[in-house]
């Protein structure tokens, strides 16, 4: 009887941390350059200036002989604090770059990404570089988990756009 007690009360208190969302929309602007490429954009969370998880990881992933994965470490930032120690493709992490445009991504608190996170404050990172093209870096504050629904943004000036949290509990 005990034990059922305690597996009950151990699952109530994991309920609303894996039921809750975290939503990133990035939006990809138009460029009028003479020779365009899709950026690559890494998203990952951070909590005082150390790399906690990655979210995605957006690069040429179906290149000859890998060759995509050469343009990773122009993303500075999170190659110093993640890329290069990771063998990639990472499942669930590398996905294709984006067209212009808003792009959605969700990640439930079930998330391996987020399943690291204990309660505290954290940073999203946003990063983008192009080839034959500049490199920028957005961060965006947040308390973990949510106990409301909560909206922050970024503006980007150059690579990115506007970058948009939302967590939902």
């Amino acid at each position: 009887m005990l034990r059922k007690a305690l597996a009950a009360c151990a699952l109530a208190t994991c309920i609303p941390v894996s039921a809750t969302d975290l939503t990133v929309e990035i939006e990809i602007p138009r460029l009028d350059v003479a020779e365009y490429h899709r950026p690559y954009v890494a998203l990952w969370i951070e909590q005082d200036n150390q790399h906690i998880a990655n979210l995605n990881v957006w690069y040429d992933v179906k290149m000859k002989d890998n060759e995509g994965e050469k343009w990773l470490k122009d993303m500075r930032q999170w190659w110093r604090r993640s890329g290069r120690s990771l063998e990639l493709p990472v499942d669930g992490v590398s996905a294709a770059t984006r067209a212009v445009g808003t792009h959605s991504l969700n990640f439930n608190g079930g998330s391996a990404a987020l399943q690291q996170l204990k309660a505290g404050d954290y940073e999203l990172l946003v990063e983008a570089a192009r080839e034959v093209g500049g490199r920028e870096i957005l961060r965006i504050p947040f308390s973990w988990p949510p106990t409301q629904k909560v909206s922050a943004k970024a503006q980007g000036s150059s690579e990115l756009g506007a970058i948009n949290l939302t967590l939902t509990p």
